[in-house]
């Protein structure tokens, strides 16, 4: 599948590719060698003509009466989502998110992979944590050229976001995935996923509320 056509699914696509994913692989573990779409969003509790679209982007052909052969769905999903090939990705802020971001180990698995992290504390530059190498972050234009990296996670502090960001797409990173508050400049080429930590607390701790009256 072309690049130009893995652009043609919006980001409400994007998002619900990753739960047919995990669902669809927890029903192969059970046995079932075919999934139609229809029974995806029984389990999902979502609309059949939107899951049916959505796997239909992917390139995935079903089966009449059968639905979609376990394995092509699986592969089709993982294919447009680019995680078939593992993405060397850098970390710049080894704070607390930072070092978990570091020692989580499912990244891999939806095709990411954290080489390297970097930091300004002189106290953990030089160290190694969750197997990964912490260096100065003077040194990431040079591991950058070296390894190729053009994905960046950040987890610094607010007040250095916009800074860091900038220094990363100097070094030619050309993905970011923002983890702090701020709201990133980046030139137009630059991929900028900015994850709602705080959103998503609100959203638990509303239902939360609801759940207790």
């Amino acid at each position: 599948m072309s690049q130009n056509e893995r652009k043609t699914a919006g980001v409400p696509t994007l998002k619900r590719l990753p739960l047919y994913l995990r669902l669809l692989k927890t029903m192969k573990e059970g046995g079932e060698e075919y999934a139609s779409g229809t029974v995806v969003a029984k389990k999902l509790g979502l609309d059949p003509i939107v899951v049916r679209k959505d796997l239909a982007i992917t390139g995935a052909v079903g089966r009449p009466r059968l639905g979609f052969p376990m394995d092509e769905i699986i592969d089709a999903i993982e294919e447009f989502l680019g995680w078939t090939n593992t993405s060397d990705a850098f970390l710049v802020g080894v704070g607390n998110l930072g070092r978990a971001l570091l020692g989580y180990k499912g990244f891999e698995q939806h095709g990411i992979r954290i080489v390297a992290g970097f930091d300004t504390n002189p106290t953990i530059i030089g160290k190694t944590i969750a197997g990964k190498n912490i260096h100065d972050i003077n040194e990431m234009a040079a591991l950058a050229k070296s390894k190729h990296v053009q994905i960046g996670i950040l987890t610094v502090s607010p007040p250095f976001a916009q800074k860091v960001a900038d220094a990363m797409v100097q070094v030619g990173i050309r993905a970011i995935w923002n983890f702090t508050p701020i709201t990133l400049n980046v030139p137009d080429y630059v991929i900028l996923q900015r994850e709602e930590l705080a959103s998503s607390l609100a959203v638990l701790s509303h239902r939360l509320l609801i759940g207790n009256e």
